[in-house]
């Protein structure tokens, strides 16, 4: 073999090398930053040692990123010089074109789709792999990718783009949300599973007003009324709380609680002149209609309470809010046996749906999987009155949102039942 033939395989195999080196720090850039760092924090909790190379890495994207693509480039910049060196050689000036050609398709084909297209399939297996070998080398490229970064970040800022990494543009909770619908349209995440934990992670954005039963549904006692009827009517009520007031609802003296009144009765031997509700009632307890969910969760376990009574900014009742309400704000609705079953929604069988106005947009979405605004209004009925921007009549129809609203009932100034169709299954005129 001459000399010359070997030089010509020589830089052959440098080609072939470099080609592979290429494929391996493609293949291992999409690994690392499509795999999970979730589960490799688990997998690391776990005692998996190749985790924990994968959790090291991945805690500066930035300076991995630019190692693998420092390494990348200086690779394929040299093998493309190998190349053209051999073609040279071979076929003259016309070597560079052909060079060009052949070099383009090796690096497209065998050093960027398909170690990547390998690595998106099994992203987690191939970054647990190449960690190890990539640990060694982002520090020995630390310094170069260190003046890289500092060059890259002073252009950047030059035209106004922050690239800090404190200055995320999504908070934790939204990429989780993110995350958790994006796997229930794939199919992976089921819809129970999906408004479970998107329930709890709602829980910071919800106030009370958005979930608390309006003070016209509120079942109070009147202090100026007989005792035997009181007595009558708390033991008739499916509620084990009730507020108790003396004139006016507003002057709440307390909460009667069923368990202390069956211990009163008892001491009393059945005389109902002989209980004094006053003092049998608990020190109500207010909250502001504005506290999100999660403040009040934290109140109702700090002060080891289960009942609140929401006011406005000026101390007026509003409504009342249960811990049950809160909790069903992330399982979904929790019915015991003196519970009625709710009839709210009501699903027809030409696809529509029959909604009572006060059936709350938020239970209607979750009943019915749909995504409708509840932003400006906290009801059905309300949120046709925002869209409308009027009381409307019975028989009217509006069209919002993607569904028809057909108003069917309306009681002096309240919308009492609404029938929604989805725009895409309403029938045709």
């Amino acid at each position: 073999m001459s000399e010359t033939d070997l030089s010509v395989y020589l830089t052959a195999g440098g080609i072939i090398l470099l080609l592979a080196m290429s494929a391996f720090f493609s293949g291992s850039e999409t690994a690392l930053t499509a795999t999970s760092r979730a589960r490799m924090h688990k997998l690391e909790s776990d005692g998996d040692k190749r985790a924990a190379a994968v959790s090291l890495l991945t805690r500066d994207r930035e300076r991995l990123i630019g190692a693998i693509l420092l390494g990348n480039n200086i690779v394929n910049i040299l093998a493309s010089a190998l190349a053209t060196s051999l073609f040279l050689d071979f076929f003259g000036q016309k070597g560079v074109a052909f060079a060009t050609i052949v070099m383009t398709v090796l690096v497209v084909v065998f050093a960027e789709v398909a170690p990547k297209t390998a690595a998106i399939a099994r992203p987690d297996a191939i970054a647990m792999a190449v960690a190890p070998i990539m640990r060694g080398l982002v520090f020995v490229f630390a310094p170069v990718t260190r003046i890289v970064q500092v060059i890259v970040r002073g252009a950047l800022h030059l035209i106004g783009l922050n690239v800090d990494r404190d200055s995320a543009v999504l908070s934790v909770t939204e990429e989780l949300r993110g995350a958790i619908d994006l796997h229930h349209v794939e199919g992976r995440v089921d819809k129970d599973a999906r408004d479970l934990i998107r329930g709890a992670l709602d829980l910071d954005e919800i106030r009370l007003e958005e979930i608390m039963l309006h003070r016209k549904s509120i079942e109070m006692l009147d202090l100026d009324r007989p005792v035997e009827k009181i007595i009558d009517d708390a033991l008739k009520s499916p509620h084990t709380r009730l507020p108790l007031y003396r004139g006016d609802p507003d002057n709440i003296v307390g909460i009667l609680h069923a368990k202390d009144l069956l211990r009163a009765i008892w001491d009393a031997e059945g005389d109902p002149n002989d209980i004094d509700l006053v003092s049998l009632a608990r020190k109500p307890y207010f909250a502001p209609e504005t506290t999100t969910l999660q403040e009040q969760l934290d109140a109702f376990k700090r002060k080891r309470e289960h009942f609140a009574l929401v006011v406005d900014e000026y101390g007026a009742i509003m409504g009342l809010v249960t811990l049950e309400d809160i909790l069903e704000e992330i399982v979904g609705e929790i019915e015991d046996e003196y519970d009625s079953p709710v009839q709210g929604v009501r699903p027809q069988p030409d696809g529509s749906i029959n909604v009572d106005g006060d059936v709350s947009i938020r239970d209607l979405n979750r009943a019915m999987d749909w995504n409708l605004p509840d932003d400006e209004a906290v009801t059905v009925a309300g949120l046709v009155i925002h869209e409308a921007q009027s009381i409307p009549d019975v028989g009217q129809t509006f069209s919002f949102h993607g569904y028809r609203f057909r108003i069917l009932r309306r009681r002096r100034n309240q919308i009492t039942a609404i029938k929604i169709t989805p725009i895409d299954s309403a029938p045709r005129a």
